[in-house]
């Protein structure tokens, strides 16, 4: 092997090591910002990680939405027709939220099986649910009639 071809060798195996370096820390620093969408009944099956940050969704169980009269806490329930996961919230709930309709929460589980929503994102229209909501559903043959995912 000649020196310059020896060069070029090694010029290119470093520039190889760089990539992949540089690859290997962007994965790792994004690694703590995707937040994966679970299911109550994925939830319920020990799949979610806890503490860390997480969406979640399903239809608002009717019955269960509570206010606290003092403050802007709320709780409410949100099922896949599964099961049920429990949602607490502080803050000013979306014009759109309504029980028996879908929702999308983001926030953290914590370690009794309680999600603490930092922001909850509700409905389009009255037929409408989330993609995440409805394709979870419909994968489950839990989908109410009428729905549809992503419509």
């Amino acid at each position: 092997m000649t020196p310059k071809r020896r060069q070029r060798l090694l010029a290119l195996l470093g520039l190889v090591v760089l990539a992949a370096l540089a690859v290997g820390l962007t994965g790792y620093a994004l690694r703590s910002n995707i937040n994966l969408f679970f299911t109550p009944s994925q939830i319920a099956d020990g799949e979610a990680p806890v503490g860390r940050q997480i969406r979640a969704g399903g239809m608002v169980e009717k019955g269960s939405v509570v206010r606290d009269a003092d403050s802007l806490d709320v709780r409410f329930t949100v099922t896949d027709f599964d099961s049920t996961l429990e949602i607490t919230y502080s803050g000013i709930l979306p014009d759109l939220f309504r029980e028996g309709q879908g929702v999308v929460v983001v926030g953290k589980l914590a370690d009794d099986g309680v999600l603490h929503a930092d922001q909850v994102l509700a409905k389009h229209d009255e037929k409408y649910m989330p993609p995440e909501v409805g394709d979870a559903l419909e994968a489950a043959g839990k989908l109410p009639a009428g729905y549809g995912s992503g419509q």
